[in-house]
């Protein structure tokens, strides 16, 4: 993919996750792991009428940030980790102009603890 494809995908990315009921869907899809969640229980989760749902969950899978898979009636979500790495990439590719010991500590505050009760 060339520069400008990749821009206004990232665009596409950061416009899908400006939106605080789609930040919070996908911070509770990468919380909850490869095995993701039924659509039903995000909804109900997030206290968003499933339509409601239905379509912020529909913006971050054509964002690439979310995948879908049809379970009998069910669609289970879960994060797209590729998406999101792809997206990291891309904001931080140029970090510090070349300097990127001045990045080194940016990771630093992440922890990757189990969610409480899971």
């Amino acid at each position: 993919m060339d520069d400008h494809a990749t821009q206004v995908w990232a665009v596409d990315a950061l416009g899908a996750l400006a939106h605080e009921t789609r930040l919070a869907v996908f911070r509770l899809l990468v919380t909850a792991g490869p095995d993701g969640m039924i659509a039903g229980a995000i909804a109900e989760r997030q206290g968003v009428p499933p339509s409601t749902m239905s379509h912020h969950l529909a913006t971050l899978e054509r964002a690439g940030l979310v995948q879908s898979e049809r379970e009998s009636r069910l669609i289970h979500y879960r994060a797209d980790y590729q998406g999101m790495r792809r997206l990291m990439t891309f904001l931080m590719q140029d970090c510090c102009g070349g300097a990127p010991e001045m990045c080194s500590g940016l990771m630093a505050g992440l922890t990757c603890e189990p969610a409480a009760g899971g």
